[in-house]
């Protein structure tokens, strides 16, 4: 107001450092703008004016959770002859509204956590970072442990679903890793410890996992059926383990692993690196665990099979091979998540990997060429109709061989030609050799001799390293035995 009284309008708000329009509006009213009524009128009209009371506040009490776009929608269908304005409007309108006059919403209650005090366990999936082994797509779930006071963390690369072997597998690698189990234990309603789908399994299970809680000490609780939050402490910390498996995996440059044991390896060393970062906080927790006990509990299920006919039994919709002198017999098979151990009474016979049954509800196979390839020399034609024809083959090189067989000669020739190559790998321990020879052959569009395969692959005597055993005299041993007597 002192430049303009020498100055225009336009210079003296210039001078004073604001635009000739709100010089203007000084000019007009010099009352501060806390001291004016904090009236707005609208500048256009209501595009919702005798709607919004009328139509949309009846529907939100009579539905209060109704989308603001199904509003919309409906409003759009009763009167197709209006304008309504924008979307956004109607939305930011409800809004206000629920704001004003809406139900009250749900609190979250942020806790303080305390060392030693509390164990979190969680399945997550891990398909989406594309893993895959030997060049076949690996479908998998990572089981995930969490102290959330220190930031102790732990996983473990899990094949199958949400069982209770995963869980008491991959609880226990959890607590030996930490040094100490918490006092509390806490999941949502896993499959594995809580849900199941009759009466006697579910005691039975849960009856399990409080007997492998109680065997560390640790109370069994779970939060709220739906309400995830209240697991929130390994919820949340499923995103960042997965998106540092994930920047692990584009600095590694290939998501392919040669084994299972290489890619569960690659996840321990991403994870303890993560754990390295928060070294301080998980030392100073291991104070505050319990002690562990002396050995670990089963994370295995104990089921007795039978062994048929067929060289095989089956178990969870899967059929395994075995060796067919052991036809008719009944195994103790030890489950696991990822492999089967075999055992005759208390003896232990083999490790089979666990196979799956098919999404379609089908059954699976896991078939060693080993344990029937005498047999199947006897009746090669069995081959043609076999019902797990193609799991029998150990490599792919065999099965295309086969099918290039059947394409250029009989079904009798084509079994039997195929038979006998299984047959030669298996007695000259020469699979992967004879693959390679196989593939050679393929892309030359030869048919293998066996003569030829045979001489190739039979050990030449020759180079075979002669042995020669002296054997000791008799009188030696008498020395010993008169030597004992002395003594």
């Amino acid at each position: 107001m002192t430049n303009r009284s020498s100055d225009p309008v336009a210079l003296a708000a210039a001078k004073a450092g604001f635009s000739p329009a709100t010089g203007y509006r000084l000019l007009a009213d010099p009352r501060l703008p806390s001291q004016r009524p904090c009236t707005r009128e609208r500048r256009r009209p209501d595009p919702l004016l005798g709607i919004f009371d009328e139509i949309v506040v009846p529907m939100l009490e009579a539905a209060p959770g109704l989308r603001p776009v199904a509003i919309y929608e409906e409003l759009r269908r009763r009167h197709p002859d209006k304008s309504f304005g924008s979307r956004r409007t109607l939305e930011r309108r409800i809004r206000q509204w629920r704001a004003l006059n809406g139900q009250e919403r749900e609190v979250i209650f942020r806790q303080v956590h305390e060392p030693g005090r509390l164990g979190l366990s969680d399945f997550t999936c891990m398909n989406d970072r594309e893993v895959s082994i030997a060049g076949e797509a690996l479908d998998h779930l990572l089981y995930h442990f969490r102290l959330p006071c220190g930031g102790f963390e732990h996983g473990h690369v899990i094949l199958g679903g949400e069982s209770f072997v995963a869980l008491a597998e991959g609880l226990q690698n959890a607590l030996w890793s930490a040094g100490g189990a918490p006092h509390l234990h806490r999941t949502d309603s896993l499959s594995a410890a809580f849900r199941n789908l009759d009466a006697d399994s579910r005691a039975d299970l849960t009856k399990r996992y409080d007997a492998l809680c109680a065997h560390y000490g640790m109370e069994p609780t779970r939060n709220n059926t739906g309400i995830a939050h209240e697991n929130g402490s390994i919820e949340s910390a499923h995103g960042h383990i997965k998106a540092a498996v994930e920047d692990a995996l584009l600095l590694r440059g290939n998501r392919d692993f040669a084994s299972l044991a290489d890619y569960r390896q690659f996840v321990d060393e991403v994870i303890t690196a993560r754990n390295r970062r928060h070294a301080p906080g998980i030392d100073a927790e291991r104070k505050w665990l319990q002690p562990l006990p002396r050995n670990r509990t089963l994370d295995y299920e104990d089921v007795l099979v039978s062994v048929t006919s067929s060289s095989g039994f089956v178990l969870r919709k899967v059929f395994y091979t075995v060796p067919s002198r052991l036809i008719g017999h009944r195994l103790r098979v030890r489950l696991y998540d990822d492999r089967l151990d075999v055992l005759l009474g208390g003896t232990w016979l083999m490790t089979l990997p666990r196979g799956r049954s098919e999404p379609s509800g089908k059954h699976g196979h896991v078939v060693d060429y080993r344990h029937i390839i005498h047999a199947l020399r006897r009746k090669p034609m069995a081959l043609m109709g076999l019902v797990y024809r193609d799991r029998l083959f150990p490599r792919d090189a065999y099965r295309r061989m086969f099918h290039h067989l059947l394409d250029i000669g009989t079904e009798k020739d084509a079994c039997r030609l195929t038979v006998e190559l299984l047959a030669i790998a298996h007695e000259r321990a020469c699979e992967a050799e004879l693959a390679q020879l196989l593939d050679d052959d393929l892309a030359a569009g030869r048919v293998p001799c066996l003569a030829d395969v045979r001489r190739r692959f039979t050990p030449d005597a020759a180079r075979l390293p002669v042995v020669s055993v002296q054997l000791a005299p008799l009188s030696t041993y008498d020395a010993l035995l008169f030597q004992g007597e002395a003594a």
